[in-house]
């Protein structure tokens, strides 16, 4: 193809989630249209989101078989059905990493090279800022440019790139200012009732939250190799996962040959731990306070494995503090959490009736945090939410060595 497409938002969508899919879940790639229209309606990793109905998506996928950028296939095995697959690569003869640049923006509009960055990680992995900008400089050096460089507004600190590929939906073009979300809202009524409420919410779910989630990491590659790197850096070194649920982290640890242990807020969360992983250590504490360990003069490593979810943004970088505080010279603090800005009500979960904040976190504040917090040696992950469970989040995971 000689000429550059020129996609309606539609069309965008629906190409940038096939160049997506296509990445980060082979084994269901190319999509059914039922499959299609999910991924367009997805609600993370998405600006703006949508409600497209069976229609639209048919629609625009038509259109892009008669360009010659979309094919319709048969399924190969099982149940005979169509599915979608794009040619938009073959089109515009992309590289991996053109590839992802071009799926980001079609999916999220215009964006800094350090949100590019991040974002693109599940799909190439950029080595630094530098790598993206050449990318960039390159796809808008072609005879046809697929990307541009955007004109600073008022305020902002970085440019932004756009894709080329048609117009932007208006909201992705001038974005209305939007209220912030309230990140303080956990203390509203101040942080020892908030705690007192996460304990009794916590204390009514721990058998069937242990139920649910004790045996979670079998389905859970990526996390199984974070935490086997983990434990092979330690050595023989002392280990807590601070806020350790129903222990299933420091029991893969333990059972990897670490000398783990766990502490949580809720006292019927140990029980359960106790009662599921008796070779482990587990007592009622609070990570806010954790101390050194009875044993050694710090912790070879510190886990916050989801266990920061319930903390207002101002109380975060305090938090990473009182983890990384008691780390030995060298020692690991190892996060996890769901990606995000804003702070979800939850009143629903697993069947009872509730009510807690969940404050999601930006993997680039979270990565501030840590430098903040004097560690070095900073790494992160950011992976898209698990399907299976109808995640709407992406998840982050963050490793720093204490100097």
């Amino acid at each position: 193809m000689t000429d550059r497409p020129v996609l309606d938002v539609v069309e965008q969508r629906v190409l940038g989630c096939l160049l997506e899919k296509q990445v980060t879940v082979p084994t269901t790639y190319p999509l059914t249209l039922n499959a299609l229209r999910t991924a367009c309606n997805q609600t993370s990793n998405r600006d703006p989101v949508t409600d497209l109905d069976d229609r639209a998506v048919e629609t625009a996928a038509r259109a892009l078989r008669d360009r010659g950028l979309l094919r319709i296939v048969w399924a190969d095995t099982g149940r005979r059905v169509l599915k979608h697959h794009q040619t938009l690569t073959e089109a515009l003869r992309l590289e991996p990493d053109g590839h992802a640049v071009i799926t980001v923006l079609l999916l999220r509009g215009p964006q800094t090279v350090r949100e590019l960055k991040v974002r693109t990680e599940r799909l190439h992995l950029f080595t630094g800022k530098e790598d993206v900008e050449a990318c960039l400089d390159r796809l808008a050096g072609l005879p046809e440019p697929l990307v541009r460089r955007l004109d600073r507004r008022p305020g902002q600190q970085d440019h932004r790139w756009a894709h080329l590929l048609g117009p932007m939906p208006q909201e992705m073009a001038e974005p209305a200012v939007e209220p912030a979300a309230d990140r303080e809202r956990p203390l509203a009524d101040g942080a020892s009732v908030r705690d007192d409420r996460v304990r009794e919410v916590y204390g009514v779910l721990a058998g069937t939250y242990a139920e649910r989630i004790a045996t979670e990491l079998d389905d859970l590659p990526f996390e199984r190799w974070l935490l086997d790197r983990v434990a092979v850096e330690v050595a023989d070194g002392p280990v807590v996962d601070a806020g350790c649920g129903p222990g299933h982290v420091a029991a893969y640890l333990a059972a990897a040959g670490a000398d783990a242990s766990g502490i949580d807020l809720t006292p019927a969360m140990v029980d359960q731990a106790r009662a599921r992983f008796p070779g482990v250590r587990y007592d009622v504490g609070d990570l806010m306070r954790l101390m050194r360990p009875a044993t050694a003069i710090g912790w070879a490593a510190v886990l916050g494995w989801y266990s920061l979810i319930h903390l207002a943004g101002s109380e975060f970088p305090t938090a990473v503090a009182a983890l990384a505080r008691p780390l030995v010279p060298g020692g690991l603090l190892v996060l996890a959490g769901h990606a995000g800005r804003d702070v979800r009500r939850v009143t629903s979960w697993m069947g009872h009736d509730v009510d807690l904040d969940v404050v999601l976190h930006d993997p680039l504040d979270v990565v501030s945090a840590v430098s903040a917090a004097g560690l070095r040696q900073i790494e992160w992950y950011v992976r898209g939410p698990i399907e299976a469970r109808e995640e709407t989040t992406d998840r982050f995971y963050v490793l720093a060595r204490c100097p």
